[in-house]
């Protein structure tokens, strides 16, 4: 269990992976801001070795074109064959392959409002988030 996890039980914990480090920071931000527990990643890589990891995530937002050699796709395929009860949100600048995006997830176009993410992120969840908003922010990216 990771030690946002930990710290409070009933967070929602969310893995946002983007390459664009504002973009990342912004919308970590602002899931925290809104009470949700935060795990960022800069890299497709970075994001399946959190999945094969022992940190506890409750959903994956991802951008479908990430630097490197695993794409938003390749993340989410992990995600879903290993951990099929996370719920998975794509995002890109370019409109969704409809066949390539795994049961139940969502699309979200960039550029995105912040109320388009929360959203999104309430309706997957049922409504949960963490009862407060929690501060420390885990990086496990390169930046």
């Amino acid at each position: 269990m990771s030690a946002l996890a930990a710290n409070d039980a009933n967070a929602v914990v969310v893995l946002v992976v983007e390459d664009e480090i504002w973009v990342r920071l912004d919308v970590a931000s602002c899931l925290e801001d809104a009470g949700y527990a935060v795990v960022e990643a800069s890299t497709g890589e970075a994001a399946i070795a959190l999945c094969n990891s022992a940190t506890s995530i409750d959903m994956l937002i991802t951008d479908i074109n990430l630097g490197g050699s695993a794409s938003g796709w390749d993340v989410a395929d992990h995600f879903h064959s290993s951990r099929p009860d996370v719920r998975v949100v794509y995002t890109s600048e370019k409109s969704a392959d409809p066949g390539r995006c795994v049961a139940g997830s969502v699309f979200v176009s960039k550029p995105y409002r912040h109320s388009d993410i929360l959203d999104v992120c309430q309706r997957l969840t049922d409504g949960r988030s963490a009862p407060r908003p929690i501060s420390r922010r885990a990086k496990n990216s390169t930046d």
